[in-house]
């Protein structure tokens, strides 16, 4: 009997290990099932501030703290939205480039030359949409947006059976810019006014950015952050809803090197209190060097600064019941992490509220609350943890403690459970500075062998707003690393500074010389690399899309006795060619700063490619056009240096959908054949 249980022990051993080995097929880096499943999603609290709502499936759930029940057809109606109208979408609509609202015609355009109700300045300062509504819905304000002064610039579609020229409206660096105003649209007068944002006929004035559209809660004003084409001045203005008249600047901010207003100002609930200045909001800066968020009346008087401190202010969740509190997202202690806090308006006390419940679940979080604060659904994931939800009731303590109690609402399982799992670290190193923290991640094979050497590649982005390295699951890796790691391969990843969440200094040091503090940054994380006795020193590459592929090419040309390979996505080559929202921000104009551009262009360094690098571009580019890696190729060429190229035919700047697949398939077998 004992060989018998001792047999089946080590046959289920083996079948075991056998589970633990298996290793990721190329048809399962697409797999969503294989990210982490949560059980729950779409929280909402109900009305009574203690029962939160969710989906398990296509079924609606209820949990009030004790148990979990299945929500009636009457309690569905919790999930409502208040005071709101769900069908406010439908009343707008843009047809043959003309904006109707309610079925009437407010305005003429066509679509392409003069723009309405969409997006402006190319997506940039937070702008997603170009309509909105005042807080009663009976006024709309929209951009109108006239490109009819900026080139055209052709794309080619060849699926037509004669290829067909798609142009679009592309204002480059140092060239003319389009011209934005904003309609005010009076749904009950039927009146259509326009804000005199442009007080004087200059050019300059025209190409002004009119930024976080935000109504006052009476819907009587407009305000705009108006920034200057140089974006370095800041102007929060506000205007007559009814006249379109200029009103007054609230506040001015300048920085010499730039300023982005991304968030309009939040306005505080009134409980029917009305203050000496109007109404009371708050407005996120950088001014301190953090982002922080500041208290302002409504007349531009600045009442304090509400958060302080050496972190930055990610997100603002929600007002208490009584607008006393404020709930934010801030990466306070944690810079690759996100937690949720509550602060008080009147004496800055800020309470922690996620990872205090378990000091064991720091990483990042998202949070849903009841309107008074007391209780909260902690949804978070972390590089170990794939997926885990919470319900807490939450008593604030006055030195800004929490106590809580809780019930696990799910956690998810590890998807990759039965996989062979590569070794996954998150960790720092010092910049080229020799002071600053840089944050890295580190994937590296199951199962290595002792005293082996391996191929290793460097995963970079570098550029504003980024930031890869998260302390959230697999470190804000994916499957494909993964599989790489499975494959034989060390994948690294570094955020240099330029990159976000950590200040002001930390992200604009590269300002005027893109790409030179990044790869030297990029550069410390290889000497880190180098000196780990299972990386090999003479099979390195370097991979990235975008900014990513500026950086690919800028660190491959740089230092080609680094790295063997490089694989660069949609790279810009010179920030001549690309747009003007982005590229002034970070570089002036090409007037300005000659000396930086020429710098920063990848062309005349095109004699210095040596070993092998593999060139990716979507041939309808319309973020990266595709002159930048067409231009690049050309200077290969007149240089006689061998480069491969690879188009990905109607591809826009990323490669999706079954295409994804095979681009990875492409730049996995190019490090087979180069780097193996």
């Amino acid at each position: 009997m004992r060989k018998i249980f001792f047999t089946l022990a080590a046959l289920m051993c083996v079948a075991t290990l056998a589970a633990q080995n298996k290793l990721l097929q190329w048809d399962q880096l697409m797999n969503r099932d294989l990210y982490p499943k949560r059980e729950a999603t779409s929280f909402v609290f109900a009305p009574d501030g203690k029962t939160v709502t969710y989906y398990k499936g296509k079924e609606l759930y209820g949990f009030d703290g004790k148990k979990e029940f299945k929500l009636t057809e009457v309690q569905k109606d919790w999930r409502k939205p208040k005071n709101n109208n769900p069908k406010l979408e439908e009343r707008v609509e843009t047809k043959n480039g003309n904006l109707y609202v309610d079925g009437e015609l407010v305005e003429r355009g066509d679509g392409y030359n003069i723009v309405l109700g969409e997006s402006v300045h190319r997506n940039e300062f937070g702008i997603e949409g170009g309509l909105f509504w005042s807080p009663r819905q009976s006024r709309l304000a929209f951009y109108r947006m006239d490109q009819s002064m900026v080139v055209d610039y052709p794309l080619v579609n060849t699926k037509a059976r004669e290829a067909e020229v798609r142009n679009i409206k592309y204002p480059m660096a140092g060239m003319k810019s389009h011209e934005v105003t904003v309609g005010v649209w009076d749904a009950t007068a039927r009146k259509l006014v326009y804000l005199n944002t442009v007080r004087d006929t200059t050019v300059h004035e025209r190409e002004m950015y009119l930024t976080n559209i935000a109504w006052s809660p009476d819907e009587q004003y407009v305000y705009i952050a108006k920034v200057n084409r140089e974006q370095n001045h800041l102007w929060l203005e506000q205007y007559d809803a009814t006249t379109g008249a200029f009103m007054k600047v609230l506040f001015e901010e300048e920085n010499p090197r730039y300023v982005e207003p991304c968030e309009p100002m939040i306005f505080l609930p009134s409980n029917g209190k009305r203050l000496p200045g109007g109404d009371q909001f708050l407005w996120f800066s950088m001014r301190d060097g953090y982002k922080h968020l500041y208290l302002y009346n409504s007349d531009g008087t600045l009442v304090k600064q509400v958060t302080q401190g050496e972190y930055e202010v990610e997100g603002f969740i929600q007002f208490d019941k009584k607008g006393e509190n404020i709930f934010i997202y801030a990466n306070k202690d944690n810079p690759v992490g996100r937690d949720a806090f509550r602060v008080n308006l009147k004496d800055g006390t800020m309470w922690r509220l996620t990872h205090s419940f378990n000091p064991a679940h720091m990483g990042t979080h998202s949070v849903v609350i009841n309107e008074d604060g007391t209780r909260i659904v902690d949804v978070f994931s972390s590089v170990n943890v794939p997926a885990y939800a919470g319900y807490h009731t939450l008593k604030y303590k006055k030195d800004g403690s929490v106590l809580s109690d809780g019930k696990i609402l799910f956690k998810a399982e590890n998807p990759l459970e039965d996989y062979a799992m590569p070794d996954i670290k998150l960790g720092t190193i010092k910049a080229a500075d020799g002071k600053t923290d840089l944050y890295y991640r580190l994937i590296t094979p199951p199962n290595m062998e002792q005293g082996k050497k391996y191929p290793t590649l460097v995963y970079v982005y570098g550029g504003p707003h980024s930031q890869l390295v998260t302390d959230s699951w697999l470190a804000g890796g994916n499957l494909y690393f993964l599989f790489l790691a499975q494959q034989g391969y060390v994948v690294f990843t570094l955020d240099n500074r330029g990159t976000d969440n950590r200040g002001f200094e930390f992200e604009s040091c590269t300002h005027r010389h893109l790409g030179e503090i990044e790869m030297a940054d990029q550069m410390e994380g290889v000497k880190f690399l180098q000196s780990l006795p299972y990386v090999d020193q003479d099979r390195m590459g370097v991979e990235g899309w975008s900014f990513g592929g500026f950086m690919t090419i800028t660190m491959k040309l740089a230092h080609p006795e680094v790295f063997k390979v490089g694989c660069a996505g949609g790279p810009v080559i010179d920030w001549k060619w690309y747009e003007i929202m982005y590229g002034e921000r970070y570089m002036d104009t090409p007037q300005e700063n000659p000396e930086g551009y020429e710098a920063a262009s990848l062309l005349g360094k095109a004699k210095n490619l040596e070993g092998h690098l593999l060139v990716i571009q979507g041939a309808e580019d319309n973020t990266v056009v595709p002159q930048h890696s067409t231009e690049f190729i050309e200077r290969c060429i007149n240089n006689y240096k061998q480069v491969d190229y690879f188009m990905y035919p109607h591809h826009e700047h990323n490669v999706l959908g079954r295409e994804r697949l095979h681009l990875y398939q492409k730049m996995f077998q190019y490090y087979e054949d180069h780097l193996k």
